[in-house]
């Protein structure tokens, strides 16, 4: 099939690889070229770097929107759009133009965790299984009739880097399937349940700020879900304290404040709401990521200390 492809993130990029090796590509649409960094120097989407590699037409519209630009993709006469992390939402008038529709692929089961961040939002709320779905797209988020989905689980130790990782696996293989079923006219088309529909929005900074009040089980997860962004933090003499890595703690506790250092050396001993975590990897402000001994031996937290 002729496929016009829109998607930004490094997610989309081994799905991107897939679709030009079973079909044709006309072109690649992706986000313009944002500024980066200290230095604030322009930057290429991972999905622009590797399509260019490839010697793929480029497309980076500011908006979808743009007379222009729907002109242009409409002309490319492709079969059928596949999106894929894009970051627009596309109008109905786009959604029209592929005589066998767009379709997009989400990381989630939905109807659960439409929206930006929905492996993130799994592994934050502890979930131990996840999956693929991919669907014709609709009006709205994330909204559109089922094709197929596929589950995968979540492992204890899995961070949003293996989840992502594997995600991305299970995509490429089910993106072939579900193209080959539309082909073919035969791809289901299974209304989602909307009064089941959960949320997952895009992350914010604020997210990563540790609750100490909270159970081990969740800051654990949090650290799992917010690396390597925002990161999981927490505030030590006015500055902020990144933990990367924490397991939970089977030994005694004694009586203390959520939040007090409970020992300081080897690791670092925090109490939680309804425990201890063991600490084992943080980053001071600027800072790199260390073990907490390395830390510490340089930068003693005194026991008693109360993080918040």
């Amino acid at each position: 099939m002729k496929i016009l492809f829109m998607g930004t993130p490094d997610f989309a990029v081994p799905i991107l690889e897939t679709l030009s090796k079973e079909h044709q590509v006309l072109a690649v649409v992706t986000q313009p070229d944002r500024p980066k960094g200290r230095g604030h120097g322009v930057v290429f989407s991972p999905v622009k770097e590797y399509a260019l590699s490839l010697g793929m037409p480029v497309l980076q519209p500011e908006k979808v929107r743009n007379d222009a630009f729907v002109e242009e993709i409409t002309a490319l006469g492709a079969d059928i759009f596949v999106v894929v992390a894009y970051g627009q939402l596309l109008p109905p008038r786009i959604l029209q133009i592929p005589p066998l529709g767009c379709i997009n692929i989400h990381a989630s089961l939905l109807p659960h965790y439409r929206g930006a961040a929905p492996m993130q939002r799994a592994i934050l709320n502890g979930d131990t299984v996840t999956g693929v779905t991919i669907m014709y797209m609709a009006k709205g988020m994330d909204t559109g009739d089922m094709i197929l989905k596929k589950t995968m689980p979540i492992e204890e130790s899995d961070r949003f880097a293996d989840v992502h990782d594997k995600m991305a696996v299970l995509s490429c293989e089910y993106i072939v399937e579900a193209l080959a079923q539309v082909e073919a006219g035969t791809a289901a088309r299974e209304p989602q349940n909307d009064e089941e529909a959960t949320y997952a929005p895009m992350l914010t900074k604020e997210e990563g700020r540790v609750d100490w009040s909270g159970s081990t089980a969740r800051i654990i997860n949090q650290v799992r879900a917010l690396d390597p962004w925002p990161g999981t933090y927490t505030s030590y003499e006015g500055q902020v304290l990144k933990i990367w890595e924490c397991i939970p703690w089977d030994g005694d506790i004694p009586d203390a404040k959520p939040g007090e250092v409970l020992e300081s050396g080897v690791h670092l001993l925090v109490k939680t709401g309804d425990g201890a975590l063991s600490v084992t990897e943080i980053q001071g402000q600027g800072s790199k990521r260390m073990s907490a001994g390395d830390y510490l031996r340089g930068r003693p937290i005194e026991i008693g200390t109360v993080l918040e």
